[in-house]
Parts: structure tokens; C-alpha cells; sequence
């Protein structure tokens, strides 16, 4: 065989072998930052159907649709370049624009708190009369994909703090398979559940008492499922909020609190048990719930109150 076709030979063998250890670095990333991400994925997923439901069920998908795409622009349009330029040449700048996702979040979640307890209502809603559906499906769209844009970037920011070490080609495929996948599952999930009742309309319309049965209980079910979603989604917002916060102070280096944080469930977990990890997570979820509720609160009320003084400037 002549020696350059040899030599060629060698060449596609080396890159090949190349090409399978990339491959494995790339899967063993996703594994890794898919696991890590879990948390924000589950809060992202409650946190979403709140912007669809209570629409007519022929805008419901559409919206989800018009959401998931926007996402994906979030991912990989916006988000990976940033990721990616960021940790090559500015890593420091990433902890303090986490932050300020965490800080916006905090206040969304402030927010609807305040609505609740205060029965006062921020912008245009559902139980209000709806003088342009059009304009108010895209205002509410836009929040949605707004609010994911954060979460996004806590999912992003997380992978990437798995790969950091890869390549630069390993850890931007990284990124974006972990940004898709996420994607789909999220607002599959979203789709199954907020189509839930119409799946149970249509069951209890069959000739069969069990699909019957399955189909009231579905119908039966999902309004306190979407109740529970709600409000798990309020709470996912000032705990992922405030955890945003206190692992950013940590890595700006004021660690008081998120210590104070870690001691509160390393104590809660030990004097639970069995059950230890599950309460030992809930406690520090609760600790950065009620961080994120005070941030938040603050944000809120010193928003208002510029808007007001704007408003009385206004009418004078």
C-alpha cells in the first residue's frame, strides 16, 4: 500500500478516535448538567402553565408552541453565545448577571404574593374584561418567555459549570443539547398538562364507565392541579431567586448567608432521619424562599412607588 495513502489512513484513524472521545465528553456533560439542572427544570415546568391556563382551549397549545420557540431562542441564540463568550474571556461577569436574574425573579414572585395578600392586581388579567384578547395573549406570551430567559440562564449557567474544563466545541454542544432537551421535556410537560382536562372530556364521553370514570376524575382533578402548579410556581420563583442570591454572594465572597442557609438544612437533616434529604432540601428551599421574599418585596415596593410618584406627576 503506498506510504501516503498509509499516512492518510492514520490520519482518519486518529480523528476518529478523536471524534469518539468527544462524543463521550458530550454525553457524560449532558448527564452531568441535565442532573444538576433538574431543580430549575422542575420549577421552570411549574412555573409556565400559569401564563396559559385560563384560555380558551384552541389558544392554548398555540401559546406553548410561540413559548417553546421562544425559549429555544433564549438557549441558543442569546444564552450559549453569552455562556460561551463569557467563560472564555469574562468569567467573573457571570455570577453578577445570575444575580440580577435572581433579583428579577424575586421580585416577579414578591409580586404575586403581594396580589394575593393584598387583593391588588399588577396589569391586566384574566378576571378583568379583556378589551384586546390579541394583545393580551402576547403580553402574557412575552412574560412567559421573559421569565424562562431567567431560568435559562440559571439551566445554562449550571451546564455550564459542568463542562468548564471541555473544549470549546465540546462544552457549546454540551450547552445546546442540554438547551433542547430541556426545552422539549419542559414544555411537553406543559402541553400534557395544561390539554389534561380536554383528554378528561373527552373519556368521560365514551361508551366505556371506566374511560368515563378516568375522564371525570380527570376533570375532577386538574383545576386543583393547576391551583397547586400556581402556587408551587410562586414559591419556585422566590426560592430559585434567592438561592441565585445567596450562591452569588457566596462566590462574590460574602458566604455568611448561604452558610447560615447550608447549617439550617445540614441541622434539619440530621435531626430528620430517614428522611434527611428530603427535609434538609426543603428547609434550605424555604431559607431561600424568604430571602427571595424580602429582596423581592423591596424591589416591588420601591417600583410601585416610583410609578406612583410618575403617575401623580403625570396627572399634575
Amino acid at each position: 500500500m503506498p506510504t501516503g495513502l498509509v499516512a492518510l489512513l492514520d490520519d482518519v484513524s486518529v480523528i476518529a478516535r478523536a471524534a469518539s472521545a468527544s462524543i463521550d465528553d458530550v454525553g457524560a456533560g449532558v448527564a452531568k448538567a441535565g442532573s444538576k439542572a433538574a431543580g430549575v427544570v422542575i420549577d421552570d415546568a411549574a412555573v409556565t402553565p400559569g401564563y396559559v391556563t385560563g384560555f380558551t382551549p384552541d389558544r392554548e397549545l398555540p401559546m406553548i408552541w410561540r413559548i417553546t420557540k421562544g425559549s429555544i431562542f433564549n438557549k441558543l441564540v442569546i444564552l450559549l453565545p453569552i455562556a460561551l463568550i463569557l467563560s472564555a474571556f469574562l468569567p467573573q461577569a457571570i455570577t453578577p448577571i445570575l444575580m440580577a436574574g435572581g433579583l428579577f425573579l424575586s421580585f416577579e414572585g414578591a409580586e404575586k404574593v403581594i396580589e394575593k395578600l393584598s387583593g391588588t392586581k399588577h396589569g391586566e388579567t384574566l378576571d378583568d374584561e379583556i378589551k384586546d384578547p390579541v394583545a393580551f395573549e402576547k403580553a402574557r406570551t412575552k412574560g412567559a418567555i421573559r421569565t424562562d430567559l431567567i431560568l435559562s440562564a440559571e439551566i445554562m449557567a449550571i451546564a455550564l459549570s459542568e463542562v468548564s474544563d471541555a473544549s470549546l466545541l465540546t462544552r457549546a454542544v454540551t450547552l445546546a443539547i442540554v438547551g433542547l432537551v430541556i426545552t422539549f421535556c419542559v414544555y411537553g410537560a406543559v402541553a400534557l398538562i395544561v390539554k389534561m382536562d380536554d383528554v378528561g372530556l373527552h373519556l368521560a364521553r365514551k361508551p366505556s364507565e371506566a374511560a368515563q370514570a378516568f375522564g371525570r376524575f380527570l376533570l375532577k382533578a386538574m383545576p386543583i392541579v393547576l391551583k397547586v402548579l400556581s402556587f408551587v410556581g410562586m414559591l419556585a420563583m422566590l426560592w430559585v431567586g434567592g438561592g441565585i442570591i445567596l450562591h452569588g454572594l457566596e462566590e462574590l465572597g460574602l458566604p455568611a448567608p448561604a452558610h447560615f442557609a447550608h447549617s439550617v438544612e445540614h441541622a434539619v437533616a440530621q435531626a430528620s432521619g430517614a428522611l434527611g434529604g428530603v427535609t434538609g432540601w426543603l428547609s434550605y428551599a424555604v431559607v431561600s424562599a424568604m430571602l427571595g421574599l424580602v429582596l423581592g418585596t423591596v424591589i416591588a415596593l420601591v417600583l410601585h412607588m416610583f410609578a406612583k410618584d410618575e403617575g401623580d406627576e403625570t396627572a399634575h
